[in-house]
């Protein structure tokens, strides 16, 4: 189960206390006025970044580094507000990271924050990198453990993920929110569905949810057929971010699945407003395949078998290894009388079901 790109941004940025800023500025240098003066601006820049006043917090890191170029806190802020303004931003949120890494290696957040940019990347060894030598340099440290976690499983391993996220948790029981996230995609990918609509329970009563969460939960709900219980986590997704497409997939799943034809075309067509400018990446093309899916299914309960099947082609063409819309294909080929075109994608299901085993 994998959310766009804004997720783990959103899951992986525990608040910033200003207390660790304070402490990073005093390490600078010995405390005297303008080392106070530094400690006192660099507080009110993690405030807005804190309240996501991103173009505040830019304005008051440059004030500290136009008299304090060196000023490694001021770097690690700096980047985490040009992050915060957009992926476009990324370079230069990396290269400040860099920059305060280069001034002070022991910059403990400076160094998770840029783990946590390869990961976005997709860049996992070097995220592992990161975080392996954060964690040497902090041992135990939850959030390093926990995003460590994240990455094992990104590189085929959960079981890992289980294990250091459960030492993550064992350290800080109440305050980690993604540790309960990320354990319940490990489980996930361990089959183990039980253990993962747990965590994702737990997740969703802490005051840091995010829509993902919600989603997440919202899948396992309509696989076991619990319909009003999905639709509200739904509900629940979009009152925090009306953005996020994956809650109008399953708000259109759950209407397919009740026979709500018209409905689920409409929460289609909210999930990608027209004339929205899609991102060429992997995660949206499975989601164009996925609405694709949907609207097909919509059309083929009202009757609509041509514009059934012109959706359905259009999710292969997002996705050709999906044996089931091939299966969708032919039934539709043979309810317009079509046969041969039938048996040809009935015969590319079962090639693409037997390479599957």
């Amino acid at each position: 189960m994998r959310s766009a790109e804004s997720l783990r941004y959103n899951l992986t940025m525990p608040r910033l206390p200003i207390a660790v800023v304070l402490l990073a500025s005093s390490m600078t240098w010995a405390q005297t006025p303008r080392a106070d003066l530094e400690g006192a601006q660099l507080g009110v820049a993690a405030e807005h970044l804190q309240q996501g006043k991103a173009e505040q917090a830019i304005r008051e890191c440059k004030a500290v580094l136009a008299t304090n170029p060196r000023s490694a806190p001021a770097h690690m802020l700096l980047g985490l507000a040009y992050r915060a303004q957009g992926s476009d931003m990324i370079g230069m949120a990396k290269a400040e990271l860099h920059e305060a890494l280069d001034l002070n290696p022991d910059l403990l957040w400076a160094r998770f924050y840029l783990a946590r940019f390869y990961l976005d990347q997709g860049l996992n060894e070097k995220a592992q990198e990161e975080l392996e030598r954060g964690l040497k340099q902090s041992p135990g440290a939850p959030p390093f453990l926990s995003l460590l976690g994240e990455v094992r499983r990104e590189l085929g391993d959960p079981a890992a993920s289980v294990e250091l996220n459960r030492k993550a948790l064992e350290a800080d029981a109440n305050t980690m929110t993604p540790v309960h996230y990320f354990l319940a995609l490990a489980y996930l990918d361990l089959k183990q569905e039980p253990a993962a609509m747990a965590e994702f329970e737990t997740a969703i009563h802490s005051p840091d949810v995010t829509p993902e969460m919600y989603t997440a939960l919202a899948s396992l709900y309509i696989k076991k057929q619990q319909f009003a219980a999905a639709e509200d986590l739904c509900r629940k997704a979009i009152a925090l971010d009306r953005s996020q497409p994956d809650a109008y997939l399953n708000l259109a799943r759950i209407y397919n699945a009740q026979h709500a034809s018209d409905k689920a075309l409409e929460a289609v067509r909210a999930a990608l407003p027209e004339g929205k400018p899609v991102p060429a990446s992997g995660y949206y093309q499975i989601l164009q395949a996925d609405l694709a899916v949907e609207r097909g299914a919509a059309y083929t309960a009202k009757k609509m078998y041509d514009q059934a099947i012109e959706q359905y082609a259009r999710a292969l063409d997002f996705d050709p290894q999906r044996a089931v819309i091939h299966r969708r294909l032919a039934q539709l080929y043979l309810q317009k009388g079509d046969p041969a075109r039938a048996a040809l994608h009935t015969k590319e299901a079962d090639k693409l079901e037997k390479g599957q085993r």
